[in-house]
């Protein structure tokens, strides 16, 4: 059976997520590993960020799409359709990566001890992430929450961030709230040893190398593309490799330019 988007919205909505779904949605996602299909969202650079992403993200952003259509559906025709708020969504792909999670064992509620002794003390926080290392590791281990719209948003922006930054690509192992209930994505991102922060020439070169263009905001950190938004390219999440002497973007607020 060639499997599908659709089969698999329809077998969460008939079955939940019993074991027959999770089947279909590992299988699904293994297609989609070993190069047997592809979605459409995705050019083939972009493609390979969601591979390298790993499998964990592949499957919550199915739940995702399922979420979104779910809502869409429930709509009583009666009333006509009627347009969901990015919050609308985000509360139930939140809600349904969760049970999915769970069910996959890849939900941990008490997250952060079980980080700090498996990887190391937490080194850093940010708006945006937690950072837990251990001295002379290949990789930090973040717990990510969402600066976007969407869940589903969140996972494309780490898909966009690994098709352009293969050097620091993300890849993601579980999913967790924190102590304020915030949703927040565990992942693993290799070590960059920082010689420097970046200078402002030298993050606009790294990013025309990849097609952007400054996008005339006045801030000087945001760029767009034909396709993308760049956005956030300011020193702190730009260093210059220790090892290659060469910028290295560790993190950043990557978008497709449509709104959908």
């Amino acid at each position: 059976m060639q499997i599908s988007q659709e089969i698999i919205n329809t077998s969460i909505k008939e079955n939940g997520f019993e074991e027959s779904t999770l089947q279909l949605i590992d299988n699904y996602t293994n297609d989609i590993l070993n190069g047997r299909t592809n979605l459409d969202r995705f050019n083939l650079q972009e493609h390979a960020g969601l591979c390298c992403a790993g499998a964990s993200l592949i499957g919550a952003y199915f739940v995702c799409h399922y979420a979104r259509t779910s809502l869409e559906a429930g709509v009583d025709a009666s009333t006509g359709q009627r347009s969901f708020t990015n919050w609308e969504i985000d509360a139930k792909q939140e809600e349904l990566v969760q049970r999915w999670a769970e069910a996959k064992q890849l939900w941990f509620p008490h997250s952060e001890p079980l980080i700090v002794s498996s990887f190391g003390p937490k080194i850093a926080q940010g708006a945006e992430a937690k950072v837990y290392y251990k001295d002379g590791d290949t990789s930090v281990v973040k717990e990510r929450t969402s600066i976007y719209a969407t869940l589903a948003k969140a996972l494309e922006a780490i898909v966009l961030h690994n098709s352009l930054f293969p050097e620091t690509q993300m890849n993601v192992i579980g999913f967790t709230r924190d102590s304020d209930n915030l949703f927040r994505t565990i992942l693993t991102q290799p070590y960059i040893g920082c010689r420097r922060l970046a200078t402002q020439k030298e993050i606009d070169a790294l990013v025309a190398s990849k097609g952007f263009r400054d996008n005339y905001d006045g801030q000087g950190i945001n760029y767009i593309s034909e396709r993308l938004y760049l956005e956030d390219m300011h020193p702190a999440n730009v260093f210059i490799d220790m090892l290659s002497d060469k910028p290295i973007c560790i993190d950043c607020i990557v978008k497709f330019i449509n709104k959908n």
